[in-house]
């Protein structure tokens, strides 16, 4: 772990209407809310007057295998410089067809052949690299050795049904090189000890654009017990039945690449590390399907996730698609601090809460028990089952930019600590609870916020005030569906209108800057707008061109047309008309 934090070190319905006048809210964009931290440029909308629902509340995560590579991606790291491929040198080619595998000593590397399984020995022999080729449905591949190594899969397929297809029991580095233009694959069976089908007791280093496939059957798919970089060209698909996709003991940076990985066992993790993982680029698709299950070693319920880091998590561009389709499934899981800098990240829950021994799991779609970092980048979130929440930290929440979407059968966005918001852009629908929830201080300060509650007794923006804790609203533009928490400090002028209209556009004005939003089907009865001035404010409108947020679901800018002007009074704080309908249910 010590070696882990300091290599991270180095990382780096009628209901009521309530505005409220804030700090200027806008930020590098003309026509813009808000601040998106430097990174993705919103959409442009085609048309504000159209019924669609929206991308939040439909999109879906697939293995995608031949779509290209992103080509957004930060500076590439590498723990050490020596794990780039190109600052190495393997001169020295060994042969191995593993259809016809032949014992020989060759270029200062012993092999040994038993019918189909082969181990090479390279003893302090340097700039070995051993090139597979050939099929076997009852073999292995075991390299042991004093010095770092390649090996170049060109075109080979290894099936082993006793033990792992490729043992890397050297403890130096592996380069492994897909091949361009090839296909290679690696399966175990269902017996054996083995760790991974594709096993590494060293660094694992992919490099190449070849395709590579790899399926465990008896443990993991891909295990190293160091850590593993992924790079840009690779082509990697990961599948396990019985435990974990992709496991590393000491990090997985994942510089570029096409990884697609499935997982099947109950609380199994399609990346799983005993330490940080950072994402730089590419495109890496996670889905797990395995319900939740009870550790009796911890005792504890536990679920199974796309991502689990046991310290940091970190992207700062790429893609990220992650689907949990059992109980108590989760899309990231972060023992310590989330950080989301840039990138877009794309999550789906589909099951209820795992319940067993008088313990829970409940399906989240991001949780940390560190402090969640948002300062750019794409994040959206969506929970469809029972107890599911959209992000959730068991400390701090700093929003500062990027664009953040949940839509959540539960709350939200929830902080056990405060929940900070200055910049960025934020929709957060709770479908049976609060849109933001936090039991420490909520501070809005700036950025854009579309919160929505389910109705009475439940809130749009809620803080702990049972425990002495408050709502700040200093800055920002917010609009609530369902109301601020009572005893927030408005520190400025606040308005209320006498209705709302359920599946209607607004657009709310301040300056020469426009917002417009649909309001949902049905939802709690306060709709909170915060913004620089005091706004106006007209239903019923059409809007052409702007920008758009939330998968459509509000737009900056654009043409305005049509719409009926909505007369505004004076609004002091909590939510004082009663429920508005029960839950929203989706934008329909």
């Amino acid at each position: 772990m010590k070696k882990a934090m300091t290599r991270m070190m180095l990382i780096a319905s009628v209901a009521l209407m309530v505005c409220c006048s804030a700090e200027d809210p806008f930020g590098d964009y003309t026509n813009s809310w808000g601040d998106n931290g430097g990174n993705d440029t919103p959409s442009e909308n085609s048309s504000g007057s159209s019924t669609t629902t929206g991308d939040l509340t439909t999109f879906t995560v697939n293995i995608d295998q031949t779509s290209a590579e992103p080509t957004d991606a930060a500076t590439e790291y590498m723990p050490d410089e020596e794990d780039a491929l190109e600052n190495s040198t393997f001169t020295t080619e060994v042969a191995i067809d593993m259809a016809s595998p032949t014992a020989k000593t060759e270029n200062g590397v012993e092999i040994t052949v038993n019918g189909g399984h082969i181990t090479a020995n390279h003893g302090s022999t340097k700039n070995i690299c051993y090139v597979l080729s050939g099929t076997t449905s009852n073999g292995s591949f075991t390299v042991v050795g004093d010095k770092k190594y390649e090996i170049k899969l060109n075109g080979v397929n290894i099936t082993n049904p006793d033990s792992a297809a490729l043992n890397l029991l050297s403890g130096k580095r592996a380069y492994i090189v897909l091949a361009d233009g090839t296909s290679n694959t690696l399966t175990d069976g269902t017996s054996g000890s083995q760790k991974g089908a594709l096993y590494c007791k060293g660094k694992l280093l992919f490099n190449g654009s070849g395709q590579l496939s790899v399926v465990g059957n008896t443990n993991n798919a891909i295990h190293s017990a160091d850590y593993i970089v992924f790079r840009k060209g690779n082509n990697i698909y990961a599948k396990s039945t019985a435990n974990h996709g992709i496991k590393a003991n000491d990090g997985v940076f994942i510089n570029g690449g096409i990884i697609n990985v499935e997982v099947t066992a109950a609380a199994a993790k399609g990346i799983n590390c005993e330490s940080n993982i950072v994402v730089n680029g590419g495109r890496t698709t996670v889905i797990t399907t395995g319900d939740g299950t009870y550790d009796t070693d911890d005792q504890e319920a536990k679920g199974a996730a796309g991502i689990k880091a046991d310290s940091t998590f970190t992207i700062n561009a790429g893609e990220l698609w992650l689907k949990s389709t059992g109980s108590g499934g989760k899309g990231i899981n972060v023992d310590m601090d989330a950080n989301f800098n840039g990138g877009n990240v794309y999550v789906v829950t589909e099951g209820g809460q795992y319940k067993s021994n008088n313990d829970t799991s409940s399906p989240k779609g991001i949780k940390a028990d560190g402090n969640i970092n948002i300062t750019g980048g794409t994040v959206w979130v969506r929970t469809n089952g029972y107890n599911g929440e959209g992000i959730e930290t068991k400390s701090q929440l700093n929003i500062s930019g990027g664009e953040v979407a949940c839509y959540a059968y539960d709350d939200a966005i929830n902080s056990k600590g405060d929940m900070t918001i200055t910049g960025g852009y934020v929709y957060a629908q709770g479908k049976n609870n609060d849109g933001l929830d936090a039991n420490g201080n909520i501070y809005l300060k700036g950025g854009l916020v579309y919160a929505i509650c389910s109705g009475s007794p439940e809130v749009a923006i809620d803080a702990n005030t049972e425990g002495g804790k408050k709502l700040y609203l200093t800055g920002g533009t917010i609009v609530a569906v369902g109301g601020l928490e009572s005893g927030s400090s408005l520190t400025q002028s606040c308005y209320q209108s006498s209705s709302w209209s359920k599946n209607t556009w607004y657009t709310m004005t301040v300056g020469e800057n426009t917002f417009s939003f649909r309001t949902p089907s049905s939802g709690g009865s306060g709709l909170v707008v915060s913004a620089a001035t005091t706004p106006t404010l007209q239903s019923g409108t059409s809007v052409s061109g702007g920008s758009s947020f939330f998968g459509g679901l509000g737009i900056a800018g654009g043409s305005i047309s049509g719409g009926n002007s909505v007369s505004l009074s004076s609004y002091t704080g909590g939510n004082s008309m009663g429920g508005g309908g029960g839950w929203p249910g989706g934008w329909h």
